[in-house]
């Protein structure tokens, strides 16, 4: 069932984002070659944990008999899309791609977010995939207006996926968030203009495309969670907490 969400509780939203775009952006600044993963997740589930939040991920549950999600943040490198396990065994290198996915929950209400960065000075073919998986977040976010339908927000991403022939990732898509991290409705990053569900003020989602250099098949590692292009292309990964107001969507995950 989509939820309609009264303004308190887009408060409460708005109030999560923010503490997830701080924390995003001291992420961003610690990223460095010889760094491990479970360095971020510390840093990050510390600023969490601070500012009277709790991490979203950690302990969110397991698929195919797996263990609940033992980290606080995803991080995914290079060919991995989503869902990478912060280790103490894998640093960073120069050359990497780094997905970092956060979600936090403060006083009973979600956001998530993701960006990718590239770890010293990216090649321009992978500095273009990057910039344009942000452009398609950005066009599927204009897209989600009162009136328009959901169809609309995928036809804008997958448009600005088709411009530059990246794959994109369709079996993992965006979703209705509130109470609980994953709500409905699902929010594909590829669609048809005019079709799907209508869009209403009050509707908050979370928008994430995620394009890859190769093809659009994914595949899952024996870990139960990591998510790797099946071609072992790079891939990248961006995501915004919105809500839908009356005068358009307004981004709850930045500062």
């Amino acid at each position: 069932m989509v939820t309609i969400k009264r303004p308190e509780e887009v408060a409460r939203m708005r109030h999560a984002g923010a503490i997830l775009a701080d924390v995003l952006g001291v992420l961003a600044a610690e990223l460095r070659p010889a760094l491990s993963t479970i360095e971020l997740d510390e840093i990050a589930e510390r600023m969490i944990r601070d500012a009277g939040a709790i991490p979203s991920f950690l302990g969110y549950g397991g698929s195919r008999g797996t263990i609940p999600f033992p980290g606080s943040i995803c991080v995914s490198i290079n060919d991995e899309v989503v869902h990478g396990i912060p280790s103490g065994e894998r640093r960073l290198r120069v050359g990497d791609v780094v997905g970092l996915d956060i979600g936090c929950i403060w006083q009973g209400w979600h956001a998530d977010t993701a960006r990718t960065f590239a770890i010293g000075q990216p090649s321009e073919r992978v500095a273009r995939l990057i910039d344009a998986t942000r452009r398609g977040m950005e066009a599927g976010i204009a897209a989600a207006l009162p009136g328009s339908r959901l169809g609309d927000v995928g036809a804008a991403i997958e448009a600005v996926a088709h411009e530059h022939g990246y794959g994109i990732v369709r079996p993992f898509v965006g979703h209705g968030i509130g109470t609980a991290m994953h709500e409905d409705p699902q929010v594909p990053n590829y669609g048809r203009p005019g079709t799907g569900m209508r869009i209403e003020a009050g509707m908050c989602f979370a928008i994430e495309p995620m394009f890859t250099l190769g093809g659009d098949d994914v595949a899952l590692l024996d870990d139960g969670w990591t998510v790797v292009t099946a071609d072992g292309s790079i891939s990248a990964h961006f995501e915004d907490t919105i809500a839908v107001t009356p005068s358009g969507p307004e981004v709850l995950t930045r500062a």
